[in-house]
């Protein structure tokens, strides 16, 4: 059996998976979980595990996002001639 996880939550870059729990702990401490790491999940309603995930996917998109678009204005930045500087490098 290569992967104990079979299902749609499978980690998909080896070695994310103490950085998601980690993450996942942080985000629930944001929303008022306190000691989110110590709860039983059960005890919990399906919206309050529900919005961890939810909250953790939303914050992992605005990264990206946010990634991309330093990444578009480094490209700008990159593709435009230095203004009184022509010595090439």
């Amino acid at each position: 059996m290569p992967n104990a996880r079979s299902g749609r939550n499978r980690v998909m870059v080896p070695g994310a998976q103490q950085a998601l729990e980690k993450f996942k702990y942080e985000i629930a401490n944001e929303i008022g979980l306190a000691n989110y790491a110590g709860i039983d999940k059960g005890e919990l309603t399906s919206r309050q595990n529900g919005y961890v995930g939810g909250y953790m996917v939303r914050k992992m998109i605005q990264q990206v996002e946010n990634q991309m678009a330093g990444g578009a204005q480094n490209a700008q930045v990159v593709n435009q001639p230095a203004q009184g500087n022509t010595q090439l490098l």
